[in-house]
């Protein structure tokens, strides 16, 4: 059943090539509504390198920012000249760094070009036992709903989240907090390292308002065939 939202796709290029990231770009940006760059490519490349990886496509920049409040500011007003469409912190950083990457971004950037502030709440890596060694001894879904709620009233646009975790974040908080969901994985496809998963035409009727996917399109034998499928098969969950 659709939720009468439309889901997009973002491309994960998860490289360390500049050329590579590009023709990848290149041949997804037809149904590629955003591309995504992280640590690997920026990292390995540098911040040209992301600018010159998007190219005019929409960049996704997630970089998981979670330091001291003024340390996270200070780097979002480095990265302002990239522009990107989003970018990433880590919600478990507390309110009073959420709330200084807002205004960060509210002081950095023009206001028709300020990114959607999106707070990563438990990583798609991670199960239940995982969480536990890391002292949280609630479950995955309590730690999201507690870490999306925190971030949403400490300013941030949107959540990170497992596509598992999708609809008790909607019953919880609605239709405000824009989701974007990782861990994406099409019918037949390898898992890789996540651990929580759903097929896009799932996570587009759980309510996620972008998916990213990555190995799946980027790997493909024909890439821009693999894009438009999953696109694809989102407009036809969304009728």
């Amino acid at each position: 059943m659709s939720h009468g939202r439309s889901t997009r796709l973002i491309v994960a290029l998860d490289t360390k090539d500049t050329a590579q990231a590009v023709s990848w770009r290149e041949q997804v940006a037809g149904p590629a509504c955003m591309v995504k760059l992280g640590l690997e490519f920026t990292y390995a490349c540098g911040l040209d390198a992301v600018r010159e990886a998007a190219g005019g496509s929409p960049l996704f920049l997630d970089l998981k920012l979670h330091d001291i409040p003024n340390t996270v500011a200070s780097a979002i007003g480095s990265l302002a000249a990239l522009r990107p469409a989003m970018l990433t912190i880590h919600a478990s950083g507390g309110r009073a760094m959420i709330a200084a990457a807002r205004k960060a971004i509210d002081e950095t950037f023009p206001a028709d070009a300020r990114p959607l502030l999106l707070a990563v709440t438990v990583l798609t890596s991670m199960d239940e036992a995982a969480l536990h060694e890391t002292g949280v001894e609630g479950s995955v879904v309590a730690q999201v709903l507690r870490l999306g709620a925190l971030a949403m009233d400490s300013g941030a646009d949107g959540l990170v989240c497992s596509s598992h975790e999708i609809a008790p974040l909607r019953a919880a908080l609605g239709d405000a907090p824009v989701l974007v969901v990782p861990g994406i994985r099409p019918a037949g496809s390898a898992l890789g390292d996540q651990k929580r998963v759903m097929t896009p035409a799932q996570a587009s009727a759980a309510g996620a308002d972008w998916i990213v996917v990555g190995r799946p399109i980027t790997r493909a034998a024909d890439p821009a065939a693999a894009a438009a499928a999953i696109a694809a098969e989102l407009e036809t969950a969304l009728s």
